[in-house]
């Protein structure tokens, strides 16, 4: 699932919000491969969140922004779930 995050910033910055790609409860490799989708209709610059409860995930996000040349800003365990922010470049 594809939403974007509304910002404050929004009206400030004239980069559009962050993509959040919602997949939580999905198996390897349906993460990554919603994360390589939403990268693809991305500007770079442009940055999206993943939200995933796929234990692999961190390993696979790592691994697919090093062979993609996409960068890997933020993973943060939030208990239930990782949360990732990726820049496209």
């Amino acid at each position: 699932m594809l939403h974007h995050s509304p910002s404050m910033s929004q009206s400030l910055n004239s980069s559009p919000p962050p993509t959040l790609v919602d997949a939580r409860q999905l198996a390897c490799p349906q993460p990554v491969l919603m994360l390589r989708q939403a990268l693809k209709r991305m500007r770079p610059g442009e940055q999206v969140t993943l939200l995933t409860t796929d234990a692999m995930a961190s390993v696979d996000v790592r691994a697919f922004c090093l062979r993609a040349g996409h960068e890997l800003l933020l993973e943060v365990n939030c208990g239930d779930h990782l949360s990732f922010s990726v820049e496209r470049t």
